[in-house]
């Protein structure tokens, strides 16, 4: 038997790389509204299939909406009755301001208009807006407060959420939306009393990463008040920290855009 030795691998010489050289994913930008149009469609596709993913479609209940990019006062938002995780580019619906649908043949969801036109038209800066029955954001929407700083991820909400602290019943009325607008203000994320979590973004990716992270310190908190009396994090601390992560919603969804569009490419036809 004759046996093939193996040659050493070259030698690395370390050598620190300039920071112009070093690639890290950013925000694109579009030469045409078509194709920024394609982008948030297809983002918002996959923003569902994570959800999906996440548990936190629930019959007809839940949305995820995108502004159109070339008609800000219209939105594209997902089919009534379609399952998060079978949602496809070319299942999307495209809505007016007056609720009438002006592309695609599904219905959609009332409350999905009279919630998110409100807030479509109160924050021209959201391009995106997520809201879902997901267990711990409900369970803990019953308590009637906002999240405590807490962890670092909670301190993303810090400053930045605010508590609609009156249940009327399911919102169909665009003026319960307004309302609920009005609550949000600023921030990007409102919980919704005894109902659930809504979240904002200036992208499909940070809104849908916004709702993710809020879920799970809910339930973060839920577990550790279940435990014992939770430590604060120092307001000065948490403030910092907060507005640190402000800009980080697009980067967070990456890894999961990455990992779902790998592992179900249908979600672009």
């Amino acid at each position: 038997m004759t046996i093939t030795p193996i040659s050493p691998p070259g030698r690395l010489v370390p050598a620190v790389v300039p920071d112009e050289d070093l690639v890290s994913p950013e925000p694109p930008s579009f030469a045409t509204v078509e194709e920024e149009r394609l982008h948030r469609k297809q983002r918002l596709a996959g923003a569902f299939r994570v959800f999906a993913r996440f548990q936190f479609d629930e019959g007809v209940a839940g949305h995820i909406t995108a502004r159109d990019p070339e008609f800000p006062d219209m939105f594209w938002v997902n089919p009534l009755g379609r399952n998060f995780g079978h949602i496809r580019v070319s299942d999307l619906v495209l809505v007016d301001h007056e609720g009438r649908v002006v592309h695609g043949r599904s219905r959609i969801n009332a409350a999905a208009f009279a919630i998110h036109s409100a807030l479509h038209a109160a924050r021209p800066d959201v391009v995106a807006a997520a809201h879902s029955h997901s267990l711990y954001g409900k369970a803990f929407s019953t308590l009637g407060r906002l999240l405590d700083p807490i962890t670092q991820d909670a301190c993303s909400f810090y400053g930045q959420q605010a508590l609609f602290d009156d249940y009327t019943g399911v919102v169909l009325d665009p003026a319960e939306g307004r309302r609920i607008a009005d609550a949000l203000g600023g921030g990007h994320l409102v919980i919704l009393r005894n109902h659930g979590l809504l979240t904002a973004g200036t992208s499909v990716d940070a809104a849908a990463w916004w709702f993710i992270a809020a879920d799970r310190s809910a339930h973060a908190q839920l577990l550790a008040e279940a435990a014992g009396r939770p430590v604060l994090i120092d307001h000065d601390v948490a403030t910092r920290t907060g507005r640190g992560a402000k800009s980080f919603g697009w980067h967070m969804f990456q890894p999961l855009w990455d990992d779902i569009v790998r592992e179900q490419p249908d979600l672009l036809d």
